[in-house]
Order: C-alpha cells, then structure tokens, then sequence
C-alpha cells in the first residue's frame, strides 16, 4: 500500500477531539494474516485455560491474560482479558506493528523518527466473554506522574494506533472517546486505583463504529474505553503503542518489548 502522510486537516482533528478514526485503511487480503494469528492465540489461551492457568501467564514470549467466564451460556469457558506482546507468540502480529503506514503516522504525531514500541496487545472481545474496559486514559498506564515517566516532547510523549480487525458496531462494544478530554492532560486516580468519575462528561463520548481496516489513532491523555460485546460476532482490537525514545523507564511484559524502530 502506499504510505501517506497525515494531513493538516487530520491532525487539527486529532488535536481537537484527542483522536483520529481512519476508516479502511487496510483491506481484507492485509488483515487475514492477522485474523490467523488471532485465531492461534485463542487456541494457546484454551490450552492454558484447560491446564488450569488463570490471571498473567507467560507464554512463548506473550504475556496472556485469563480468567473464566462467570455467567450465560459460555459461563465456565476462558476469558481472554487480553493478549500483551501478542506478536511473540504470533509473529505476524509483530510484523504488522513494524508497518510502514503506522511508524509513519506515529512518527509524524510524536515528531520523532525513531520510535520505542511499549505495546503489541491483543482485545478479542468474543460474543458472551463479558469483557470491557473501564473510562481510563493511557497515560495511567505508562505511569505518568512518576520516574518511570518522563515526557520529553512535552505532549504525552506517545501515542496508540488500534487497528480494527472486525467490524465495530454498536453492540459489539466498540471504543469509546470522551471528545476534547485530552486537553486536561493527566487527571489521577481516586483511592480506588479508577479515573474518578467526575471527568466522564457523558455528553461528549463518542462510539468508534467503523468497518474492519480501520484505524484509530489516540494520545495518552484522551478519556476512552468500552463495554461488553453483546452482539454473536468477534470484536477484536490489534493495539500497537509508540513512545518518543527516552520517555519509558518500565520494562513491559514480553520478549523483545521495547524495540526500537525507525519511521521512513
């Protein structure tokens, strides 16, 4: 495919609303590779699921993260919360996260060539799997506020491109944005560990619905999440996340998290 540049235009719109929705960036030939490999890590999870793993567990490089599905007629099946450096153990996954049209456009957001990739996480949200992510904003994540933290373009420092692997409708619990919240930067937690719940203005969350080869791309200070997936139909989410080179400190989970990558 050919690469582009983000325009002025979609860069206004990003510095306005905190994200970006690019609907069909890539075409189904481009995604099935990695619908594949989606697929093997669901197997890995039942098989760990069935040996009696739950919660973190390192496997073949990936940390995946399972629990047991409580209720209706999947209840006792595994729970993939998510798959954390999923390209390790599917190696299409990692080679995808290298894309030419991601470095690009993570470079140009973050001014920086040269990219630190801290994120190659899977979000399957399978039909009955009562997964959901509550209002947070990604800076909790990468421990802004503390040493581990530090941002040296002055901006957040990294950014997060979700690439759309199945159509997100709305209700297959798509991704969530509270328009503008970015502009606040990082408001805390309350004593519950939780984004508190005064900043979720209702009136401006916004549901990401867009077809398959989508792609959103989002700052770590915007407000997001998403509910569960009540629809009979997979709604799996590939994240790759970047940081500007000297910002991280943690070591994430995963064999080889944290490579260093060059944009074009």
């Amino acid at each position: 495919m050919h690469v582009r540049d983000l325009t002025l235009q979609e860069l206004d719109a990003l510095a306005n609303d905190g994200y970006l929705l690019m609907p069909g960036v890539f075409a189904a030939p481009e995604l099935r590779p990695l619908e594949a490999a989606c697929e093997r890590l669901e197997v890995m999870a039942e098989e760990l699921f069935a040996q009696g793993e739950r919660g973190a567990v390192l496997h073949r490089g990936s940390q995946f993260v399972l629990g047991e599905i409580a209720t209706g007629r999947r209840s006792g099946q595994v729970r993939i919360d998510r798959v954390v450096w999923a390209g390790a153990a599917a190696p299409e996954l990692l080679g995808f996260g290298a894309h030419p049209q991601l470095l690009r456009w993570a470079a140009q957001i973050l001014h920086s060539p040269q990219l630190q990739q801290l994120i190659n996480q899977v979000h399957f949200k399978l039909p009955g799997d009562g997964v959901a992510f509550g209002w947070h904003q990604d800076a909790q994540h990468r421990r802004y506020g503390t040493e581990l933290w530090r941002d040296v373009n002055g901006q957040g420092s990294f950014v997060e491109i979700a690439t759309l692997l199945d159509d997100a409708t709305a209700d297959n619990g798509p991704m969530q944005f509270v328009q503008g919240s970015h502009r606040r930067g990082y408001l805390g937690l309350d004593g519950q560990g939780q984004l508190p719940a005064e900043h979720v203005d209702a009136t401006r969350t916004v549901a990401a619905t867009a077809p398959a080869g989508s792609v959103l791309l989002f700052g770590p200070f915007v407000i997001h999440g998403s509910g569960i997936n009540r629809s009979d139909r997979k709604r799996r989410l590939l994240l790759n996340g970047f940081a500007v080179p000297g910002a991280n400190s943690r070591q994430y989970p995963g064999e080889g998290s944290g490579r260093l990558l060059q944009a074009a």
